[in-house]
């Protein structure tokens, strides 16, 4: 390209001046035109802003990977290595010019500076830096300053944990910036990672989660500094030493500025500063960064671009040509200088490469870059293979093509697996995009692009579902925009607020889920408490209207909405009025839970009224005055049951007209307890038991026993008190129900307690017991039981027909006779009025017939004992119902 051809002019200044936006209106303001960029990830976002434009049909992609040329194309958008000469385009552009100072790139970029050229016009972009440069090597450029639209200014350290939103971390390791991605994935929902080594497609869904605020951080190298055009607000350093092929080595301020000013974009004015371990800038680095004044280049890298290819040694010789002018400074050996000597070292390769058009090969083989990165030998085990394909056959093998890219067609594995495969692809994409090294370019072309399009897409979900916590990033996002949030509850109580799952609504209660925390649960719980808000109110309106059928308590206290607990009992000073606390979280408000309340408390109150029905009548009989009114009113306050002893004193004041009134209320008069029938059923006792539980405050209520068991065990340790609440009273090793007690008690009386009684069979039918369980629950009653073996007596067989004389078997003698059998005993008890107390338990007598002092003679015979003479019958108990039916029954027999 001629050095005289066209205006030149040299666009310089610091970030965000628009100086590639210039570029690109003046390139379609003329008929054709190239732009060379320093990334293949910016190349690719110019493409597409000019495809907008102009339409795909006109521009051109060329990279190192891509390759898309249209037949009528106008528009060339390659990166600075891939710019084609000889194009002879009205407009060319180079970007980042500064960068012919790179150690690396450098000597690339300054043979453009020197040889690209466009027709009409040509454009240099990038630092004021260069301006000398450029004046002394084109004495007839023309300059422009661009100053930049926003300012820059430093803020210092800031922890990663408060980092603000829109916010850019740099780091300039993977294995760095995964560690601040998986960082802020824990403590801000998550980040996009962009890297020069992404495929641009992985790069583009990345930058598209934070342009969208799906994420509010991105996680980058230094490649953003590169003219990628995002929304950032804040750029922070991680670190201010990067290794640059090389060494380890501090960043330069003019590198630096490079990065920051990525920040504040258009008229937005951006911050930067450092995070993690990188330490605070010096003040002087921070004056030139925000400044813009940075040391001129004066020094550019130079390779000699006239290569000679008669042989492998003269164009090493001419690849390693000093530079004459002292502007210049030689490129260190790059990869395809030293490929080139390596290659030449093989005597295969040697032995093809001896003539021009082999050498030229050889030279395009070694410059297929090493995107793999495992070795500089394995590199030149695959050109070395490359080489000998291209030699002998002219193209490469179409099933050797196919097992290389077969082996890394797949998308399973985690990021570096994933990464791994796209950096192969890249070299086979590369391949591919040679002209005439396939066979059939198209195919592989796009075969090797399908290839990286899903390993692209793998790898962004892999990144995604490491470096993103979706439901952190979405709500986040959504609180932002202040807009109504909605929560959606399925029928299992799960909360999802924008479809994502926050946690469970039980009741009034928000319970957020447990795989949250620090910053992610905070976020959570902001976005439910935002959405919850009307459904509480919807659900407080709902079950205010609820039928009690719907509501319920539970043993121990609490209160239930269906299968959602949503308050609990309290203690009062009325037992029969016990308080409420309502479940309800505080962000619901104070309506919802006053109004919760008051209809926990309606139901509560009607429940007590309905089960409790005979005891509230009482409270309201006006007819009740003196010893009656002051009885009921005890009955009251026990709830329906009590112990006969510690009222023992009341009962024997009562007159026949109180008992009167008490009984017209259902009140029951027992030997061992004063009950009401209706409050011995299941549904009173329960609630009793949790009544009473209250008002004697302890944490953990009694449960109430299952229905319809006469008896249950009496378990150590548990008072008297709890059982009689329950239902029961305590005998022995089990507890009888209160009512089976006193019909017990009721046959009981009819018998001779102090000559000596034994148990009848309507006594073990009603409590449902074995002999030897009944003695022990006569001995809890108080009775002594005195144990004792006879013979069970038998039914009397009928009488056997006499045979005749004639017909008796002579033969039959007494050895052929059946044996008598021995007699079969059978245990009894005989039970007496003891001294010992009721309530205490009393041991099994030993085993064996009673002792007497006169042992007198036993037939072995059920009986009752009876002392002499008969005694009186005992007048009858006007209380007990039984006795006096017995007795009408008595009288009517006679």
């Amino acid at each position: 390209m001629s050095q005289t051809q066209g205006r030149i002019t040299a666009v310089l200044g610091p970030t965000n001046t628009g100086k590639t936006h210039y570029a690109i209106e003046r390139m379609l303001g003329h008929r054709t035109g190239i732009i060379g960029l320093p990334l293949r990830l910016l190349a690719r976002e110019v493409y597409d802003r000019i495809v907008a434009v102009r339409g795909p049909s006109v521009v051109a992609l060329l990279t190192g990977e891509e390759r898309i040329v249209p037949e009528r194309t106008q528009y060339w958008v390659c990166t600075t290595e891939s710019m084609p000469e000889g194009m002879g385009v009205d407009f060319l552009a180079v970007d980042e010019i500064q960068l012919c100072a790179d150690p690396e790139r450098g000597h690339v970029f300054t043979d453009r500076l020197l040889h690209a050229r466009g027709l009409l016009e040509t454009v240099f972009m990038g630092s004021d830096t260069m301006r000398r440069t450029i004046a002394a090597l084109l004495p007839k450029a023309q300059f422009q300053h661009r100053e930049r639209f926003s300012t820059l200014t430093y803020t210092g350290s800031k922890k990663i944990s408060r980092m603000p939103g829109r916010s850019a971390i740099v780091g300039f390791s993977v294995d760095g910036v995964y560690a601040i991605a998986e960082l802020l994935r824990r403590q801000k929902g998550g980040a996009a990672v962009v890297m020069g080594a992404l495929s641009p497609r992985t790069r583009n869904a990345q930058v598209e989660m934070y342009q969208n605020g799906e994420v509010d951080h991105l996680v980058a190298t230094d490649a953003i500094g590169m003219g990628l055009n995002l929304d950032i607000e804040h750029v922070a350093f991680s670190s201010l030493r990067k290794f640059d092929g090389r060494r380890m080595r501090d960043l330069q301020p003019n590198e630096l500025a490079q990065i920051a000013g990525r920040a504040g974009r258009f008229q937005t004015n951006g911050t930067f500063g450092v995070t993690g371990e990188a330490h605070p800038l010096d003040e002087r680095v921070v004056d030139a960064i925000t400044s813009h004044s940075f040391t001129p280049i004066k020094k550019l890298q130079w390779r000699n671009s006239r290569l000679e290819f008669g042989s492998i040694a003269r164009l090493i010789a001419a690849l390693e040509r000093p530079p004459e002018d002292e502007i210049f400074v030689r490129a260190r050996e790059a990869d395809d200088l030293i490929a080139l000597k390596t290659l030449g070292g093989d005597a295969e390769c040697a032995a093809r490469a001896t003539d021009g058009p082999s050498v030229r090969l050889l030279w395009d083989v070694c410059r297929i870059p090493d995107f793999r990165g495992i070795s500089r030998q394995e590199h030149a085990n695959l050109l070395t293979t490359i080489y000998g394909h291209l030699h002998e056959h002219g193209n490469l093998p179409e099933d050797w093509m196919t097992r290389q890219i077969d082996r890394i067609d797949r998308t399973d594995g985690d990021i570096d697996t994933l990464s791994t495969r796209l950096a192969f692809i890249r070299t086979w994409t590369y391949v591919a995009q040679r002209r005439g090294w396939c066979g059939d370019e198209s195919h592989w072309r796009d075969t090797t692009r399908a290839v990286e399009d899903r390993l692209s897409d793998a790898l962004h979900t892999a990144l995604t579902q490491r470096f993103v916590d979706r439901r952190t990033s979405v709500l986040l996002r959504r609180l932002k925009q202040k807009e109504v949030l909605v929560a959606e509850i399925n029928d299992k109580g799960e909360v999802t607020v924008e479809g994502q799952f926050v946690g469970r609504l039980e009741g009034f209660r928000f319970h957020q889920d447990a795989n949250t925390s620090g910053d992610e649960a905070k976020t959570v719980k902001a976005a439910a408490t935002a959405a919850l808000g009307p459904e509480f109110h919807l659900r407080a309106d709902r079950f205010y209207n609820a039928p009690d059928t719907e509501m319920d308590f539970t043993e121990q206290g609490g209160l239930m909405w269906g299968e959602q607990a949503i308050g609990k009992l309290t203690r009062s000073d009325d037992p029969l009025k016990p308080g409420i606390t309502p479940f309800v979280d505080d962000e619901a408000g104070v309506e919802v839970a006053e109004k919760v309340q008051r209809r926990l408390q309606h139901f509560i109150d009607r429940k007590i009224a309905a089960l409790f029905e005979p005891l509230m009548n009482i409270q309201r009989d006006e007819a009740m005055t003196g010893m009656a009114k002051g009885f009921g009113f005890r009955m009251i306050e026990a709830m329906g049951v009590i112990d006969r002893r510690a009222v023992a004193t009341e009962v024997k004041e009562l007159d026949q007209d109180a008992r009167g009134l008490l009984r017209k209320h259902g009140i029951r008069f027992g030997q061992f307890t004063i009950f009401m029938p209706l409050l011995l059923k299941p549904a009173p006792t329960r609630l009793r038991l949790v009544l009473a539980s209250l008002a004697k405050g302890v944490d953990e209520f009694p449960e109430s026993p299952p229905p319809g068991l006469v008896t249950i065990p009496a378990i150590k340790g548990i008072e008297i008190e709890t059982y009689l609440m329950s239902g029961y009273r305590p005998a022995g090793d089990r507890a009888i129900r209160i009512d089976m007690l006193e019909r017990l008690a009721d046959m009981l009386r009819a018998e001779d307690s102090r000559g000596g009684f034994e148990a009848k069979p309507d006594m073990l039918s009603i409590t449902g017991m074995t002999l030897d369980q009944f003695s022990n629950l006569m001995e809890g009653l108080g009775y002594k039981a005195e144990r004792g073996e006879r013979e069970k007596t038998r039914p009397q067989a009928p009488e056997q027909v006499a045979k005749p004389e004639a017909e008796t078997d002579s033969a039959e003698t007494p050895a052929d006779a059946e044996p008598a059998e021995a007699p079969e005993p059978e245990v009894f008890y005989t039970f007496t009025w003891g001294s010992q107390r009721p309530d205490n338990k009393s041991q099994n007598k030993p085993k064996g017939k009673p002792r007497n002092k006169a042992k007198p003679k036993q037939d072995n015979k059920a009986r009752n004992f009876q002392a002499k003479p008969p005694r009186k019958e005992k007048p009858i108990d006007p209380d007990n119902p039984f006795a006096q039916a017995l007795m009408g029954l008595k009288t009517g027999n006679k």
